[in-house]
């Protein structure tokens, strides 16, 4: 079931960006810093999925550079792009540990640094993924 959902999540997700991402900011919002160890625990979940799908990524850029021989120049842009993917990777897992950090006084402020970082994650998977399939 998972691998359905991950191969279908592959094929939607430019359509599901925005529902995604709102929908995990609202999810970030709900927890209180009485619930900052739950909080944490989804976050590194949602930052640990993300492993799964740049690996994916990285072998289907491989395979494409591979088959198609592909031109130094679009091999050097999905690059690139696969580089600034995993730079928004860490930070969201700096941001993650940083919430974990958080004393009540800061808990809003990491709450919002980390469904920032995560957004930024999305969007860089998706401008990944979208030049992986040009």
């Amino acid at each position: 079931m998972k691998i359905l959902v991950i191969v279908l999540g592959l094929f939607l997700l430019p359509a599901t960006t925005a529902v995604a991402q709102t929908s995990t900011t609202e999810s970030f919002k709900n927890y209180s810093v009485d619930k900052k160890n739950e909080a944490v625990a989804h976050s590194k979940k949602l930052v640990s999925d993300f492993d799964v799908k740049i690996k994916e990524l990285e072998t289907q850029i491989s395979k494409d550079a591979s088959a198609a021989g592909a031109d130094a120049k679009r091999q050097g842009k999905e690059l690139k792009e696969l580089t600034d993917l995993k730079a928004a990777r860490a930070q969201a897992a700096k941001t993650s540990d940083e919430m974990g950090k958080a004393s009540a006084e800061s808990w809003n402020g990491a709450q919002k640094a980390f469904a920032d970082s995560y957004k930024d994650l999305q969007k860089a998977y998706d401008a990944a993924f979208a030049k992986s399939r040009k």
